[in-house]
């Protein structure tokens, strides 16, 4: 479901004469249906102005639809990510720059937006009217690709008159300005448990049923019955975690008067029956760390509480938020334990399982939550992990059954991978900042070389291992094929941007063959029984363009 807020904007307290900004860089990006940008980290603030088409952009955990009127700001420290929809092109610029600020007569440059209100524009910002808004950044793009400096120089002019034009024409969204689309889309949101019909909502939409039904697809890229249906099931999951919970009273409660054709309805949605959803949910349980999602969801058992991020942990967030009763942070190096420790007190889980890696003021401050499970990081491989976790859990029955399903995966897929790709030998490099890694994690080392059996161009003296390497000693390992794992952040991808028109990048065996593949860090290293399950469907999706079921 799109969550869609708009911010109200505070010019009038931005200190306009102590200011400055700088275009750092700006893109022109066009792509169809297949074309992303995976959720990153900015170090800058971006602007995003779409010229033509419609998508979906993640501002942090924020989702908005992108579309021409309208432009969209992120702030440094934060992340985003965009999706075309399908069926669709979407043309549109990327604009990343700084802001400066005067202090002690001297310019600064403003590393947060949110919390210093040194930027009065941020979120999703409406422009009326938007017909120059094309053409401002026709001009921009114009200038900042001349190979003369002066009129480099006048793309940066050129960019304060794009700002100018958008606080001057910016649109707060009001329930008047709203389309009626939109206010009967509002409408199905709050009354998703009424008795709703096609025409119902067209008349509030102010259009015949048949112009609705159609209208209603090409805007949002889902059916309004099958958005009904999503806002009803996400509704019955949220009910479903209480542990007093009747089948039939949920079913009345988000409107349905048959619960049979309700659990019909949410097999079909949810692949499981309500009961058997309910069950799994009847212990709230706390996944402190994410891989315990991984090996939570490997037992059938979704987590009542568990980090979600759209971008550290991508899949869980896609497809499990609406499950997920209390989200943590999730970020990486997570800098966020105490707050996370708080939410969960407030939220009062049965159990917490967490890896052992953490601190003794953690453990003490988490050990106050619930009764909880440690699971042993570095002493045991993930099958005894997921063992272990599933004997306190009482589920050591599907704990063995899961595993016997995956050792009959990895057979099948071993076979398969093996007439796609022969004694080709493979090759993981991590790129991060202006770096470049021979690279090779627990997952990648269990999964990809050992389950797999694919052929490694590079044998360190450990089978887990990061070093740093150079283009010439990658064209000494001369490897078959390649797997980039590229830092999602703005270094990052503009030193990818340059490397890979290289001389010496496209001499590489593997990039002259076109046998280079990027991979994404979710699922290649979470280290638990769902990340490698479907490190194996990603494998076979890349190299033999074929995944099971």
């Amino acid at each position: 479901m799109i969550h869609h807020e708009t911010i109200k904007q505070e010019v009038d307290d931005f200190s306009w004469d102590a200011s400055f900004f700088r275009l750092r860089d700006m893109q022109f990006m066009k792509g169809d249906s297949n074309w992303r940008i995976e959720q990153q980290l900015t170090a800058s603030h971006v602007l995003i102005v779409v010229k033509s088409g419609q998508g979906r952009l993640t501002l942090d955990s924020d989702e908005y639809r992108l579309r021409p009127d309208t432009v969209y700001v992120c702030a440094p420290g934060e992340t985003y990510g965009i999706e075309v929809e399908k069926t669709r092109q979407l043309k549109m610029f990327l604009f990343k720059f700084d802001v400066f600020q005067v202090t002690e007569q001297r310019y600064e440059r403003v590393q947060r937006m949110k919390e210093e209100r040194l930027f009065p524009l941020q979120g999703e910002i409406q422009v009326s009217p938007a017909g120059q808004l094309g053409s401002l950044c026709d001009t921009i793009y114009h200038h900042w690709r001349s190979e003369d400096r002066l009129e480099r120089f006048h793309s940066q002019l050129a960019f304060q008159e794009l700002l100018y034009y958008i606080m001057k024409n910016r649109r707060l969204l009001s329930e008047e300005s709203r389309t009626s689309l939109e206010l009967a889309k509002e409408y199905m949101e709050r009354y998703f448990y009424e008795n709703l019909t096609i025409e119902q909502l067209a008349r509030i939409a102010n259009v015949s049923p048949k112009y609705f039904v159609d209208l209603f697809k090409k805007t949002y890229g889902i059916s309004a019955i099958d958005y009904l249906t999503e806002l009803r099931i996400n509704r019955a999951k949220q009910l479903m975690a209480q542990s007093d919970a009747k089948l039939r009273d949920i079913a009345h409660q988000v409107g349905y008067n048959d619960e049979f054709y309700f659990s019909r309805k949410f097999k079909k949605k949810v692949g499981v029956t309500p009961t058997v959803y309910m069950k799994s949910r009847r212990r709230k349980i706390a996944a402190y760390k994410s891989p315990i999602t991984g090996q939570l969801l490997a037992l059938k058992i979704i987590p009542y509480a568990a980090p979600l991020h759209p971008k550290w942990t991508a899949y869980y967030y896609k497809m499990y938020r609406a499950d997920i009763s209390v989200p943590l942070s999730a970020y990486r190096k997570n800098q966020h334990w105490e707050s996370n420790i708080k939410t969960l007190l407030h939220a009062r889980p049965d159990i917490v399982i967490s890896t052992d890696e953490l601190e003794e003021r953690e453990k003490e401050m988490l050990e106050q939550v619930a009764p909880i499970f440690y699971v042993p990081w570095m002493e045991k491989d993930w099958r005894e992990q997921l063992l272990l976790t599933a004997e306190f859990l009482g589920e050591t029955r599907e704990a063995e059954h899961w595993l016997k399903t995956y050792e009959r995966k990895v057979k099948l897929a071993r076979d398969q991978l093996k007439r796609a790709v022969g004694d080709d030998t493979f090759l993981i490099v991590r790129i991060s900042k202006q770096n470049l890694y021979v690279h090779c994690n627990r997952s990648m080392s269990e999964v990809f070389y050992r389950d797999l059996q694919m052929v490694p161009a590079y044998r360190g003296d450990r089978l887990v291992y990061d070093r740093q390497t150079t283009l010439d000693q990658l064209a000494q390992i001369d490897a078959d094929r390649l797997l980039l794992l590229i830092r999602q952040e703005e270094e990052t991808l503009d030193f990818w941007k340059t490397l890979q028109y290289s001389v010496p990048w496209q001499e590489l065996k593997a990039v002259r063959n076109n046998k280079v593949y990027l991979i994404p860090s979710d699922p290649w290293v979470e280290y638990s029984a769902y990340a490698h399950d479907r490190i194996i469907d990603e494998s076979l999706k890349l190299f033999s363009g074929d995944c099971p079921k």
